[in-house]
């Protein structure tokens, strides 16, 4: 019960007063688009810019926390897609939509936080090394079977040059690419730009987690409700159960180890749905995904911490 007091909450709380301030109407929709714009377009890419422009590579870039997470990742797309098309009766395009919401956690507004006021800022270094790899990966991933689903018989060349559009028009890996070529060229920062960027970053988790919840009440739990339990199961349970049999096999450090479970165990994240309505393809299901799993995964995200310990 302390953890959930000490931990979890503090982070919910953020997300629940930027719900109840749109809800009350004391802040407007509006305002939080362009919160949200904020965070997701400048302040977390200059997180990720400056803490893997700083991170020891070495160090930080096990093979075998990358392995158990994306495998595990992987796998769960598999199953959504899978799931959807075999037990929903879904087309194939909804089924990439759907397997999307299982494939990607919300490893930056939920993952980072509740780490960090679990085990400290010095334990982030797991989350920073998934992260440098999440968006990349996992727009990747979907972004491909999407176009090769949508594409059948589309030449390679159009294929790779569709994903590339998609995948370098994102802030988020924009920044993470900026930071490995810092981190590689051996170059130092300069402290006055360095000390800017401390300044937006500081703003980066409140911003987007208030944000988040001014969101999530335009999500209405709408759609098919067996698929949305089905994401929500893969995404809470499936996930960071893979992760952990994977990491112990692995013999993953205990930090890393945590990282990755707590990771996997964060509910899908709203690029579910920005990537659902990309396409316009089961937005109805992604976005009470999103909603229904956030809201699980207050007491998931609890009970995996409290294993973990």
């Amino acid at each position: 019960m302390q953890t959930l007091l000490d931990v979890i909450l503090p982070v919910f709380l953020v997300i629940g007063f930027g719900y109840v301030a749109v809800w009350r109407g004391v802040f407007p929709v509006a305002g939080i688009d362009g919160v949200m714009r904020f965070s997701q377009g400048f302040a977390i890419p200059c997180l990720l810019f400056q803490s893997i422009a700083k991170i020891d590579l070495s160090a930080s870039f096990d093979p075998a926390l990358l392995i158990s997470f994306y495998t595990g990742a992987a796998i769960c797309f598999a199953l959504g897609i899978l799931g959807a098309r075999f037990l929903f009766n879904r087309d194939w395009e909804d089924c990439v939509a759907i397997g999307f919401c299982c494939l990607f956690s919300n490893s930056v507004l939920l993952g980072l936080p509740i780490t960090e006021r679990a085990y400290g800022s010095d334990a982030l270094t797991g989350n920073f090394a998934i992260i440098a790899m999440h968006s990349p990966f996992c727009y990747g991933l979907g972004i491909t079977v999407m176009e090769f689903v949508r594409n059948r018989g589309q030449s390679g060349l159009s294929l790779v040059r569709n994903v590339g559009n998609a995948m370098f028009h994102n802030p988020l890996v924009i920044g993470i690419i900026g930071g490995f070529m810092v981190n590689f060229s051996g170059f130092a920062i300069p402290s006055v730009i360095d000390d800017g960027l401390s300044l937006i970053v500081r703003a980066a988790l409140p911003a987007a987690l208030f944000a988040l919840g001014g969101v999530l009440i335009q999500y209405k739990p709408e759609g098919d409700l067996k698929a949305i339990a089905m994401v929500c199961l893969i995404a809470l349970l499936v996930h960071p159960a893979i992760v952990w049999m994977m990491g112990t096999r692995l013999d993953l450090p205990q930090d890393l180890f945590r990282s990755g479970v707590l990771t996997a165990a964060m509910a899908p994240g709203f690029n579910a749905y920005i990537f659902a309505n990309m396409y316009g393809r089961a937005r109805r299901v992604a976005a009470s995904s999103v909603l229904i799993a956030t809201v699980a995964s207050v007491l998931t995200a609890w009970m995996w911490l409290t294993i973990l310990q």
